[in-house]
């Protein structure tokens, strides 16, 4: 996207706003772009850059799937798995989660 922007050189906020805009369909993605076209259609003045990229990145973020991958390592067990497959799982989980090293060893000790 900033290629798209600074190739066709789209310079003034609104309008970049409105070019990202334009390229997020279906799904969350189009419910979202709908709800902002409307603010943007109320709204005179013009939108904040930052303000805007800080709530694409929130309302976009894959923080769920870290949370997701955190409460599964946490509960992860080998069970019956063979101990290569189990270690490939754990492995990454914990490159997921982003746990340091002492915390990764107590899960492994924990769980096998």
């Amino acid at each position: 996207m900033r290629l798209f922007l600074k190739s066709n050189r789209v310079i003034e906020i609104d309008d970049r706003i409105t070019a990202i805009l334009a390229c997020l369909k279906g799904g969350v993605a189009g419910i979202y772009t709908q709800r902002k076209l409307n603010e943007l259609d109320k709204e005179l003045r013009t939108q904040d850059w930052k303000d805007f990229v800080k709530e694409i990145k929130t309302t976009f973020s894959d923080k769920t799937k870290a949370a997701d991958a955190k409460w599964k390592i946490e509960t992860f067990k080998q069970g019956k798995k063979n101990i290569a497959d189990f270690m490939i799982e754990f492995e990454v989980l914990a490159t997921k989660t982003d746990t340091d090293e002492l915390h990764t060893i107590f899960l492994l000790k924990k769980n096998v």
